[in-house]
């Protein structure tokens, strides 16, 4: 069995990163799963949360990981290359507590009014926003380790 597999991510606007990796933890739309090398194929919905890939050791030494925070699109395994097609994506040390804070209190501030036309789906939307800012700021203080 392969030590490694290529993982590609990608958002409407760059390609993030193509390279080998030895895992992946990924945050699909009804949790997070991972992907080791051989792994079946799959196709799923993404969700929003943390994606962490994990590089092989090598000649240039020893692998390591790295860790993005993605939100929307969606991942696909097939053959031995995992593509993650993502809405956004934010290396990890690029996130900032403080800014996730203020992003997610204004969230937590904003209403539907109840005229509003298609309340359901702004409300719907609204708490969409607001758990991904959740995540965002779990995130951005893990990495701080706050």
């Amino acid at each position: 069995m392969a030590k490694s597999f290529r993982c590609r991510l990608v958002t409407p606007t760059a390609s993030v990163f193509d390279e080998s990796v030895s895992y992946a933890s990924v945050p699909a739309w009804d949790g997070l799963f991972g992907v080791l090398p051989g792994r079946a194929p799959i196709l799923a919905r993404m969700g929003a949360g943390e994606l962490r890939v994990d590089f092989p050791d090598s000649n240039r030494g020893e692998g390591g990981s790295r860790s993005y925070f993605v939100e929307g699109g969606f991942v696909q395994m097939a053959g031995e290359q995992l593509t993650v097609l993502a809405e956004r994506a934010t290396p990890v040390e690029q996130l900032s507590a403080s800014d996730s804070q203020n992003e997610l209190d204004l969230l937590m501030a904003k209403s539907i009014p109840d005229h509003a036309k298609d309340r359901q789906a702004l409300v719907d939307r609204l708490n969409r926003d607001r758990q991904c800012a959740r995540q965002k700021l779990a995130i951005a203080r893990a990495a701080k380790g706050i």
